[in-house]
């Protein structure tokens, strides 16, 4: 069983890896995949290169055996679809090993719009992260596959929606980049290692 958790990580930052840790843990996963897209489907364009952002990431996981980085979407032309992303798992992977999709709740909200939303449940369990306090209501178009506890996933490799609290950090990489442009200090928001590489390299200086 394998966890993924996408996004333009630009840049990375500590809402990000909390919630891998916690997805992690909760479900026991050895391999916790963070998977940079490179050009997605349904936001902004990212301000840092692939190769930047690919860094950043490698920098914040460091000593945590647990998370790892899975490049696959960068280096795949067009559209960043998560559907392609999991036939490509599947190739790897076989048919009987669980994935869990990591989403955030807001992003969930919108599903239904996404690159072949129906067959991404083919393919993977849908892990929908959230605030504590906050969750999906018991009815609507997802209520088929809602999952009752965390060992239906493990037994089975797709198509479960499991509705799933996190510690809530409430960090955004849009308002990161408006601190780093305007010199303003971000640190305890990302890790320092990314901080440093950030610095380093001045990014986002103009954004």
């Amino acid at each position: 069983m394998i966890g993924i958790l996408g996004g333009t990580f630009d840049p990375v930052h500590c809402g990000h890896l909390r919630t891998a840790l916690e997805v992690a843990e909760y479900f026991g996963l050895a391999d916790m995949r963070l998977i940079p897209g490179k050009v997605p489907p349904h936001r902004a364009q990212p301000v840092a290169s692939p190769e930047q952002r690919l860094a950043m990431l490698q920098l914040a996981v460091a000593g945590e055996q647990c998370l790892r980085i899975d490049g696959r979407e960068l280096h795949r032309a067009g559209f960043s679809y998560t559907f392609d992303t999991l036939v490509s798992l599947r190739q790897e992977l076989g048919d009987e090993c669980p994935i869990l999709f990591t989403l955030g709740f807001d992003a969930f909200l919108h599903f239904q719009s996404w690159y072949r939303w129906q067959d991404i449940l083919q393919l993977a369990h849908l892990v929908v992260v959230h605030r504590p306090g906050y969750s999906l209501p018991s009815a609507g178009w997802y209520s088929a596959w809602l999952g009752t506890n965390a060992q239906e996933l493990s037994v089975m490799p797709a198509g479960k929606i499991y509705p799933l609290a996190v510690t809530a950090l409430e960090i955004s990489a849009t308002d990161l980049r408006k601190r780093l442009e305007n010199g303003r200090n971000p640190r305890y928001l990302l890790p320092d290692s990314v901080l440093d590489h950030i610095k380093t390299h001045q990014l986002y200086c103009g954004t």
